[in-house]
């Protein structure tokens, strides 16, 4: 089965699935799980760079984690402040309790990012809600995401990957860790039953299953060759 990071964990604190393949938790997946009596249990499998882009025709091609930090609480609105061409920040985020918006608050510390932009979308009810607008490719757009996700899009020549503290986002600096913003990503489980899901993790863990992470696009935890 296949899902958003929330409805994931959504899945897994309920009992509908016994394992799932995500980023860490939220505070407010953590606090669901707690109210539930659920505890859960976190297995790193693989890690991965989380990635900040631009528009390819956008001439900055890397930014500090001050400068992200900035543009994020709105202390930064153009692109002149950090070197590039005049013209404000158009910051997106990603909706609340994904992977990806996840891994910003841990990029922000202790610094609130400001107010997403929002977009009115019909709903299925027939009437109109307002949510996070994700990224859009305008020229003067910044949006982040895991490696995996950007990857495509990488390739199609659309976006440009940007360098986080000079350091280019890839599987080298991922698996040394002189990118500065990798994080692993787990099998959760959360006190299933089922006999298959500890041997099952194992397995993935072991040579054959890592190289597998790495053949889907991941950083494995242990060489796999």
């Amino acid at each position: 089965m296949a899902s958003t990071t929330p409805q994931a964990y959504e899945n897994l604190i309920n009992g509908t699935v016994d394992i799932i393949f995500a980023a860490g938790p939220s505070e407010e997946q953590r606090e669901m799980a707690k109210n539930k009596g659920v505890e859960l249990t976190l297995t790193p499998i693989g890690k991965e760079a989380f990635v900040f882009f631009v528009n390819a025709a956008n001439p900055v091609t890397g930014l500090t984690t001050k400068q992200i930090q900035d543009i994020y609480t709105g202390s930064v609105t153009d692109w002149s402040e950090v070197g590039g061409k005049p013209g404000a920040i158009q910051a997106f985020q990603r909706p609340e309790n994904s992977g990806s918006q996840t891994m910003l608050l841990k990029v922000m510390g202790n610094k609130q990012p400001m107010a997403a932009p929002k977009e009115d979308i019909a709903s299925g009810m027939g009437g109109i809600i307002s949510q996070t607008a994700d990224y859009k490719n305008y020229k003067n757009a910044i949006g982040y995401s895991f490696l995996y996700f950007a990857t495509e899009m990488v390739q199609n020549g659309n976006i440009r990957l940007l360098e986080v503290d000079g350091v280019k986002p890839d599987k080298k600096s991922i698996r040394d860790g002189t990118y500065p913003l990798t994080a692993e990503f787990y099998a959760v489980t959360a006190g299933s039953s089922n006999p298959h899901v500890g041997r099952f993790i194992e397995w993935i863990r072991s040579a054959q299953g890592q190289t597998l992470v790495e053949q889907t696009g991941y950083t494995p935890m242990i060489d796999s060759h």
